[in-house]
């Protein structure tokens, strides 16, 4: 076991330049097998065909923001707010451990191999069963991480509209992506922090800091998470994985790593992964490298639906995406179905494969962020900005795409 002093370490983030561990036992939870996985699981998923630089992880997140958890705390106590060192070491571990129930390529596994079984889900199990191995010294950080704990305003740090979650991931992902609308001052925002009547806010000469922090987030939805192209790539994996869930089914053969092998060819619940223990550390073995190693051997099955689609993706054949503020005409789709169908030889089912259609939404912001004035009052930034803007963010965008392939040149 390594001395207290060896497990206080300090690391060079890109971000934030050197950061320290402030608990012996976060160093544990970093060493641990399931949190070092996160090493292999990116950020953006698939966003670096688009960006090139985006290919930072989910390990590089956690670490950041259970950095700026650490400048939260220690700016919320200097105002006068009691924090004690085991709420501290709690909640940092919560934002550390936030994302552990992360699968391969962010939310495309949700959605194909694993059905409704959601990363949140994946979260507490994981957080749960390391509870048990630490003896008990997780149960404060998963009652903060539930929003269980008396004092609301730690889940708020963990989880809301101001989070340290938000605030890391729109700096860094602005960062590596190169995406400068994103560029937020977390360190502005941070020392602006308070709490009034068990909330956390933000003192009212923080509040254009907080407009900035809100348009940008919906700027990084529209360049960035939303980027139509990178729609299009999410798609077409999502497509792959389900033609290998479907193929799989029907039990043909499939080169894949045993991890994706176990969750391929079986059908599993939540109750599966709560009630049977090494299905949680199957899954706790699947990163980004099971599935980008299997799509490369299936570019050559012979399923011509999959090796076709993995030629797309891996060969950046990428479909293409029309977005638009109103739904596409079913003639249009029809007519784009007719024309691939007859190019591509497909069946009514396999049309699905190469023509889809769906929607995506962005609401910047949904209210909950509390600006502090000095006689004690607080109000929603939405009402107390000045930028009439901010009002307008709250209101959901809905926008609808269209995918097929580029090869095919059609009129609409």
């Amino acid at each position: 076991m390594s001395s207290f002093s060896n497990k206080r370490k300090i690391f060079n983030d890109p971000i934030y330049g050197f950061v320290s561990i402030p608990y012996e036992i976060i160093f544990d939870l970093i060493e641990h097998p399931y949190f070092q996985r996160l090493r292999r699981i990116k950020q953006l998923g698939l966003t670096n065909l688009v960006y090139p630089g985006a290919l930072h992880t989910r390990f590089h997140h956690a670490m950041g923001a259970m950095h700026l958890m650490d400048q939260a705390i220690e700016e919320i106590r200097s105002k006068g707010h009691i924090i004690t060192d085991e709420e501290a070491k709690a909640v940092t571990i919560a934002i550390l451990l936030h994302d552990i129930g992360h699968g391969p390529f962010s939310h495309a596994l949700e959605h194909s191999i694993v059905n409704n079984v959601t990363h949140e889900y994946i979260s507490q199990l994981l957080m749960n069963r390391l509870n048990n191995e630490f003896k008990g010294e997780l149960t404060l950080a998963i009652k903060i991480f539930q929003d269980k704990y008396h004092k609301k305003f730690l889940h708020q740090l963990v989880s809301s509209q101001l989070d340290m979650d938000r605030l890391d991931y729109l700096k860094r992902d602005s960062f590596f992506t190169g995406v400068s609308e994103g560029v937020i001052s977390s360190d502005r925002i941070i020392k602006m922090l308070n709490v009034a009547n068990d909330q956390l806010a933000i003192e009212a000469k923080g509040i254009y800091s907080i407009e900035k922090f809100i348009i940008a987030r919906r700027l990084m939805y529209w360049q960035v998470y939303l980027h139509k192209t990178v729609l299009s790539a999410e798609n077409l994996l999502v497509n792959i994985l389900k033609r290998a869930k479907e193929l799989a089914q029907k039990k043909v053969k499939l080169f894949c790593t045993p991890a994706l092998q176990t969750f391929l060819y079986k059908q599993y619940s939540k109750n599966d992964f709560k009630n049977t223990p090494h299905l949680l550390d199957t899954f706790a073995a699947l990163d980004d490298n099971d599935i980008t190693a299997s799509i490369k051997v299936w570019t050559s099955h012979n399923d011509p639906i999959l090796s076709t689609l993995c030629r797309q993706l891996v060969n950046r054949r990428l479909f293409t995406i029309e977005m638009q503020s109103i739904s596409f005409k079913k003639s249009k789709i029809n007519k784009l179905k007719k024309d691939i169908q007859k190019q591509y030889q497909l069946n009514n089912n396999e049309i699905n494969y190469f023509v889809f259609s769906g929607t995506v939404s962005n609401d910047a912001y949904r209210g909950g962020i509390n600006i502090l004035y000095k006689d004690g009052t607080l109000k929603d930034i939405a009402k107390a900005s000045d930028q009439l803007n901010i009002d307008v963010l709250t209101k959901t965008v809905k926008k609808y795409y269209l995918c097929y392939p580029k090869l095919l040149s059609h009129k609409s």
